[in-house]
């Protein structure tokens, strides 16, 4: 393939993003054992990754371009490579929050530059469009990978040894190993430097205010709340409301990802025969009925007399399912919005998608944290009802209004 090696960069690219953005979860879980911070205290670990994404794709659309999608990817990998790298020398929860800060710098730099790269790498709208699902399904790999890569390196007899910083020694090699795979890649970034490449911050206020915007961001802000409050906090619930031990706590998260992947895969069959509004409405009252079966059958688990997959609680099998019906909702709304814009604006409006993305991680994370710390793991998983309601609400103006346009 004539761009193979290429490809090849900006995969490995994005599965070390999705390790490490993903790996909130299995932090927060090991921060409060390995260092002793409260749930409150560890859910602010979603901002700091997710306040920076938010800033920095405000402005790193309108001169990233100038710098070179190449050279930033060089520079964001070699930053994540030395953050990765101290965290097992400082062995400190304040490293933890430096070292996300670095990843959500980095990742609002990654993903403008892997979107771009997708399109100066493809011919054709079907070819970007294979090429974009292979780098999304890859991502859902990195997260895949990411939550078992961390359990093999958790004490099972000791989970609060803090020896689990070690993965960040791998995670270190990895993000360098891409650096270096994109130092000796070439890259043609002439048809980058279109004047109307350059979307601004200007663009993007005025865009935001349009009524449609305003009811998609609404919904994509509602999405990402709901993903990240479930995603960051199971492995803690499956650890403290199922009582499995923190290994097996952060590996029963990943069946969440797995369904994920598995959604957004059959999602297409589905929406080839039906509409988009329906099916994602299917999807919201599945969500809610999940929440509403699994959480009482949790109310009853018990500590495992011997740790192994057959003495777990049901619940720890079931409540991830929910990745399966949540997973469609994105991509989808994502492409209903920037269907119903004019080409020249769909540059703004995803720099939008990101800033609001990671404003819904952050305040679900946080939120989550605070009634988890509070009320409890069931009453902070039970209250993910109250957003799906609201979602359901935007999802049926958003489609109102897309009819309309």
């Amino acid at each position: 393939m004539r761009n193979g090696r290429a490809i090849l960069a900006v995969a490995l690219t994005y599965i070390v993003f999705a390790m490490l953005l993903n790996s909130v979860g299995t932090v927060i879980l090991q921060s409060i054992q390995s260092f002793g911070v409260t749930k409150l205290e560890a859910g602010r670990l979603e901002a700091y990754k997710d306040l920076p994404i938010a800033i920095t794709s405000f402005i790193i659309a309108s001169f990233l371009p100038r710098v070179g999608y190449r050279r930033a990817m060089i520079i964001v990998l070699v930053l994540e490579g030395v953050a990765a790298a101290l965290m097992p020398i400082l062995s400190a929860f304040w490293a933890m929050k430096l070292m996300f800060f670095c990843v959500g710098v980095g990742f609002a730099g990654a993903k403008v530059a892997v979107y771009s790269s997708i399109g100066l790498l493809t011919r054709d709208k079907q070819g970007h469009a294979s090429l974009t699902n292979l780098i999304e399904g890859l991502f859902m790999v990195g997260v895949l990978g990411g939550y078992w890569l961390f359990s093999l390196f958790v004490d099972h007899d000791n989970p609060a040894d803090p020896s689990w910083l070690n993965v960040y020694w791998l995670l270190s090699a990895l993000s360098l190993t891409a650096a270096a795979l994109w130092a000796v890649t070439p890259l043609d970034e002439t048809g980058a430097h279109a004047p109307d490449a350059k979307p601004g911050i200007r663009q993007m206020a005025r865009l935001a205010v349009t009524p449609i915007a305003v009811v998609f961001l609404a919904s994509a802000f509602l999405y990402v709340l709901i993903e990240q409050a479930i995603g960051t906090w199971l492995p803690t619930f499956n650890a403290e409301v199922l009582h499995l031990p923190a290994a097996m706590s952060i590996q029963a998260t990943s069946i969440f990802a797995a369904c994920i992947a598995l959604g957004r895969l059959g999602a297409g069959a589905a929406l080839a025969r039906i509409g988009w509004f329906p099916f994602l409405a299917a999807c919201l009252a599945a969500m809610a009925a999940l929440v509403l079966l699994t959480l009482p059958l949790a109310a009853g688990a018990l500590p495992m007399a011997e740790a192994n997959w057959f003495a777990a609680p049901i619940a720890a099998f079931m409540l991830p399912l929910i990745g399966l019906f949540m997973a469609p909702i994105y991509p989808v709304i994502n492409s209903v919005i920037l269907s119903a814009l004019p080409r020249h604006d769909h540059a703004a409006m995803t720099g939008l998608i990101v800033v609001f993305s990671a404003l819904g991680g952050t305040f679900g994370s946080f939120v989550t944290g605070f009634l988890f710390d509070r009320l409890g793991g069931q009453t902070a998983f039970y209250m993910a009802l109250i957003p799906m309601g609201a979602i359901a609400v935007t999802l049926f103006l958003l489609n109102r209004r897309t009819a309309q346009a």
